[in-house]
This record gives structure tokens, C-alpha cells and sequence, in this order.
């Protein structure tokens, strides 16, 4: 596939555009560079995200201020056992003249931060598939489009798992990225402890809109790649399948089931924005790899045997390299 000089020019603008936003970024949020590639990668790529991370690593004002930067809007839901599925999509309502009037919920927004999707059952977390999935909602046998562009950023706590309700592989397989948030080192928790203890006045400066962003997913359907990129990513997806000849035998045994076409689909598209943001004009197989551990994390799911031996997820990825 050719590049042709608009193609080259809205690449490059891209880029300049994604480095303000990590300037604009970096004045509230202290370190996580990892993660705000992931997420410029995910937002550019049309994909959701899972954020894992414990309490208190400023995923909500790190997803916060990432919308600021974009200019859009940013509504939080609070995910809870007692949450239905319209208190996220709206209901209708009779109005003063006896019509019903339809009340848009908080999933009519842009970047939708859904905090502790674990939390709620699972009747409230399918109320999501069709908004993550289709751009709408269907409320009483009417469908009501959201707002484009449209991201859900969802987060879990690791740790306590008390009352939680997992997702479901189907809805787990819509979100493009899974990405672990750790903890700062020693230089990063100090400065944030300055940044967060003392008079701050930061104002976050709006980089880029909506019709921008849509413009600059479009224009990621027109980054070249070569047939050998597109062949290592079916085949590292392909590997983790289970009792296919594509599957070695050492990681077969941990699997019962592997990821899907989806994944393929998201490899490509997360390796071409992370070629751009690396300054690239195609990507190659080191950028298929770079996204490769937070597009198959939630894909894979172990069996017992892997369970009993303590082999971890990201331990049977790097084993399919």
C-alpha cells in the first residue's frame, strides 16, 4: 500500500498532536507513561479499555484529564451491586403534558469512565455491550445513538474480589486493551506528594476536538503495513488457541480457551498507532509485540493446571514470542 503526501501530513500531525496532549498530561498526572501511550493507542484506535489497578493511582484523574486535553465530555459512573441498567442508559418519563420523554443517563458522553465495573451484576454490565459495541442504547424499543466519538474506560481493583461480579469473556472481548496500572517508584510518589499537598493552580489546555479525533481514526485505516506484520499477528493469535496445530503443546496445556479475530483486528490497529507515536510511518513486528500483552491479557483464560502451577497469563504471552 502507497502513502501519499495527505496521508504523510495527517500522520505527522498526529503525532504532534499526541505529544501536546502527553505535555498537557504530564502537568497533572506524575510518571505512567506506559499507560498514556495505551491509552492515546486505544482513543486513536476506536477501542475501550480496562484499567487493573489498585486504589489510589489517579486512574480517574488520569482518564479525567486526558478528556480535558481532547475536549469532550467526561461523565464518571460509579458501578454498585443496587445499579440498574437504566440509571447508565436513561428511561423515559411523563412529562407535564402527559408525553414520555426520554431521559438520557450518564452513557451519553464521550469518554465514560466505569469505575469498578466489577462491582455491579451482571444484568446492569450487558446494559454496556450494545453501547460499547453498536454506538446506542435501546430504551422501551427505541434506539437513541451516542455521542461519537465514544470510549468506555472501565476500571477493577485486583485485589479485593469480594463481591465482585467478573465480565464475561463476550464483554471482556469488546474492550481493545487491558492495561495494569502499578505503583510509582520513589521519585514519582514524591512528586506527587509535593504536587498534591501544596497551592497548585494547573489549567489543562485543550489540544485537539471531537471532529479531529474521528478524522485521525479514519485516517489509521490509511497507514501501510506489509503482509509479514499482518502474518505475525494472526499467528501469535492463532497460537493461543487450544488443541490447534497452531498451539504449542507447553502453553496448550495451560489454555481452555484463546483469543479471537477481534484480537487480530486490535494487534494491527494498536501496532499502527504505535508506530506513529514512535515517530514511524508503518509498523513492524516489534510494534505488534509492544501492544500484544494488553490486547491478549483479558483474552486467554487459564485452566486448572496453569492455576495450581502459578503460571501467570503475561508468562504464557512472552512464551509465545
Amino acid at each position: 500500500m502507497q502513502t501519499n503526501n495527505n496521508d504523510l501530513k495527517t500522520i505527522e500531525n498526529l503525532l504532534i498532536s499526541c505529544n501536546e496532549i502527553k505535555k498537557e498530561v504530564a502537568k497533572k498526572i506524575v510518571g505512567q507513561k506506559n499507560v498514556i501511550n495505551k491509552l492515546l493507542i486505544s482513543i486513536f484506535s476506536g477501542g475501550h479499555v480496562v484499567l487493573i489497578g489498585v486504589p489510589g493511582l489517579a486512574k480517574t484523574l488520569l482518564v479525567n484529564t486526558i478528556s480535558s486535553t481532547l475536549g469532550l465530555n467526561f461523565n464518571r459512573i460509579q458501578f454498585t451491586p443496587d445499579l440498574m441498567p437504566s440509571d447508565i442508559m436513561g428511561s423515559e418519563i411523563i412529562d407535564v403534558d402527559r408525553n414520555f420523554k426520554f431521559v438520557k443517563g450518564p452513557l451519553f458522553g464521550n469518554i465514560i469512565l466505569a469505575d469498578e465495573i466489577n462491582r455491579t451484576p451482571p444484568k446492569t454490565q450487558s446494559a454496556l455491550l450494545e453501547a460499547m459495541q453498536e454506538k446506542s442504547v435501546t430504551v422501551a424499543g427505541k434506539t437513541y445513538y451516542l455521542e461519537s466519538p465514544f470510549f468506555v474506560l472501565a476500571t477493577q481493583n485486583p485485589i479485593e474480589q469480594e463481591g465482585t461480579y467478573p465480565l464475561p469473556e463476550a464483554q471482556l472481548d469488546r474492550f481493545m486493551f487491558s492495561i495494569m496500572i502499578d505503583y510509582p517508584n520513589f521519585d514519582e510518589e514524591l512528586s506527587i506528594v509535593k504536587k498534591t499537598t501544596s497551592v497548585n493552580n494547573i489549567e489543562i489546555k485543550n489540544v485537539i476536538n471531537a471532529e479531529q479525533i474521528l478524522s485521525y481514526q479514519k485516517s489509521l485505516f490509511n497507514v501501510p503495513i506489509t503482509d509479514n506484520v499482518y502474518s505475525y499477528a494472526v499467528g501469535l493469535v492463532r497460537k493461543t488457541r487450544p488443541n490447534t496445530k497452531s498451539c504449542p503443546e507447553e502453553i496448550s496445556k495451560f489454555i481452555d480457551f484463546g483469543a479471537g479475530p477481534r484480537a487480530s483486528q486490535y494487534l494491527i490497529l494498536g501496532a499502527k498507532m504505535n508506530a506513529i507515536l514512535n515517530g514511524k510511518i508503518t509498523p513492524d513486528v516489534e510494534d505488534v509485540r509492544s501492544v500484544s500483552f494488553d490486547v491478549l491479557r483479558h483474552r486467554i483464560v487459564k485452566n486448572y493446571k496453569a492455576e495450581a502451577e502459578g503460571i501467570s497469563v503475561e508468562k504464557l504471552i512472552q512464551n509465545l514470542f
